[in-house]
Order: C-alpha cells, then structure tokens, then sequence
C-alpha cells in the first residue's frame, strides 16, 4: 500500500519533521497542519508540500480543498505535554476531543487510514518490557487522556470505515527536539558553558531516533494491522546517564554533569523498555540507526542550533513522550 497523499498534524518536531522528510523522499504529497503561531515556518519550500494553519481547535471544521483525496492522516498533534500541564484533566480532556475530531477530518479528506501517536504515558511505572498486551496503569492526566485518545478514536474510526492505527511512543531524540526536551536542553547548557542540572540519570531508557521512529510509523500506515496498537522504542534500555554522557563526549568532553541536582517527578517511570516484536512481525520495521550514530547527528544539529541562538531559553527537562 503506496502512500501517494499524506496528512501530518505536528510536522515541527522532531518525529514531524523526519515523518515529512521521509514520505516526501518517497514521492508523497504532503499537508502539514500546525498552530498559527508555530514553527512551520521554519520548514523549508518543497513542490509537493502544502501548508495550512489550523489549531486542535478547528480540526473539526478543517475541510479538503485539494482536488484529490489523501491517503493516510498522521496524528501528532497534543496539547500540554510537560511540566504541570500533564496533570490538567481539564486541557487533556481537550485533546480527547482533538484526536476524534481529527478522525473525522481524516473521513472528509478520504484518507483510508489514521494513524494516532500514543505514549509510555499510558502504561504509568512498570519494570516489564511495554507490550501492546501491558495493562495500561497512566498515573496523570496526559497518560489517561492519551489511552482514552486511542481507544475512543479506534471506536470512531471504526464508525467512518477509516483503518486505525495507534502507535505508543517511548522516548525519541534527533534534530528538530522541542527545546524543552532532555538533550537540547543539556546541549544549551554545555554550549554555553554551564554545568547542566539532571537527576541521578540511573534510570533505565529506551530512546530511538527519530528517523527510525518516521519510518515505523510509515510501515505501520501501509502494513500494520487494522485495529492495532504498536509500543515504539528501540527495543534496548540503557542508563539515562549513559545517553547524557553520550552527547556530552561529543560537545564538550571535559565538562561536567551535575547528576543528582534534581529529583525525578513522582509519576516519572524508572524503567522503559519497548518490545517491538509485534511491530516488527506485522510491519517489517527495524531500527537501523544505533545511538551513537545518531546522537552524532544530533549534536552536530543542537551546535549548529546553539551557535545560531546562543540565549536559548533554559526550559523544564522533559525525556519521554
């Protein structure tokens, strides 16, 4: 199943851009969705790129202007992802409302597919391998909006005739990162000679690259199964410190790491592990790119990004989705 037309509400971050990056290089028509004041704008120019603004809120009057249908909707959009807004019943019941709109726009524009992203969220604290057979447990508002989300567009896709996908997604890193996420804010730091503040970094991650993380959830638009919920991760857990430590060798080896300066928020898992094997038996998927690979990438990106702005905001620190 070729995607020929694609449809990705929150193409600006890291898993955004690479999506777009990756189904244009494969010959799709794509129209990117965003807030007005967001940063598509820093996208550049592409033939068979179109741009129209268009915040959650007026997902339900979205309507196609194009002359043809599109295939597959991309569903990245959420507000209120970090900080005190992750516990905001009120807001995160919004984005419930969100996410069915956006199906029901996904039926006007002819797509034959949704493709929802989901989050570790879900799943609260757990020390087993995330499967999409894991209980879900969400301890805050996001976690238990996000598994309502997919539940309950999974129900209206159904309702539209609309193939569903619902993809959980772990931690993902690469250019393009919110600046509030954990690796740009220690490359500011370490860039602009400060000593970044991080927890004690023992817990047990599972960051993919956002690349790989792109093409999983274009593999899981044309061959995954109807109806299905995927967990994507790399399959492979490591210490958060080891993956700091990662970018740190690469952009200022000598500097230090002030782990243990803050404490993890309660809800903060300790333990994430992706089992990709439902994913890789029903889409073919591999992760292709090991960490050191691209964190490479990654900090020549953040660099480049911090040479050019070097009063980047401080932020809070954010490592999953």
């Amino acid at each position: 199943m070729k995607i020929r037309k694609a449809i990705i509400y929150g193409a600006t971050g890291a898993i955004g851009r690479a999506l777009l990056e990756t189904l244009l290089l494969h010959g799709a028509t794509v129209l990117i969705l965003g807030r007005p004041e967001g940063r598509m704008g820093e996208i550049p120019f592409h033939p068979r790129l179109i741009r129209r603004t268009c915040t959650l809120q007026e997902l339900s009057q979205l309507k196609n202007e194009e002359a043809s249908p599109f295939d597959v909707f991309f569903y990245l959009g959420w507000a209120g992802t970090t900080g005190a807004a992750r516990h905001d019943a009120a807001l995160q019941l919004k984005n419930i409302d969100a996410t069915l709109a956006a199906v029901e726009a996904a039926a006007r524009f002819g797509c034959h597919t949704f493709v929802g992203t989901g989050s570790q969220a879900e799943y609260g604290k757990s020390t087993v391998p995330l499967s999409p057979t894991t209980p879900p447990f969400p301890q805050n508002a996001y976690g238990a909006a996000k598994l309502a989300a997919g539940l309950l567009s999974r129900e209206a896709a159904v309702t539209l005739g609309l193939r569903h996908i619902w993809v959980r997604i772990l931690s993902v890193y690469g250019p393009h990162d919110n600046e509030n996420a954990l690796f740009p804010y220690v490359a500011r730091e370490l860039l602009s000679g400060r000593t970044p503040s991080l927890t004690d970094g023992t817990q047990l991650w599972d960051y993919l690259y956002a690349a790989d993380a792109a093409t999983a959830l274009c593999l899981a638009a044309q061959n995954g199964r109807n109806g299905a919920t995927y967990v994507l991760g790399s399959g492979i857990s490591r210490p958060l410190r080891d993956y700091v430590k990662g970018l740190r060798d690469l952009l200022a080896p000598d500097a230090p790491l002030d782990f243990g300066r803050l404490r993890p928020t309660p809800d903060a898992p300790t333990c994430l592990r992706a089992d990709i094997s439902a994913l890789i038996s029903d889409t073919g998927w591999h992760p292709c790119t090991p960490f050191c690979a691209g964190i490479a990438k990654t900090a020549a990106f953040l660099r480049e990004k911090c040479t050019a702005d070097p009063c980047g905001k401080h932020a809070h620190l954010t490592t999953t989705k």
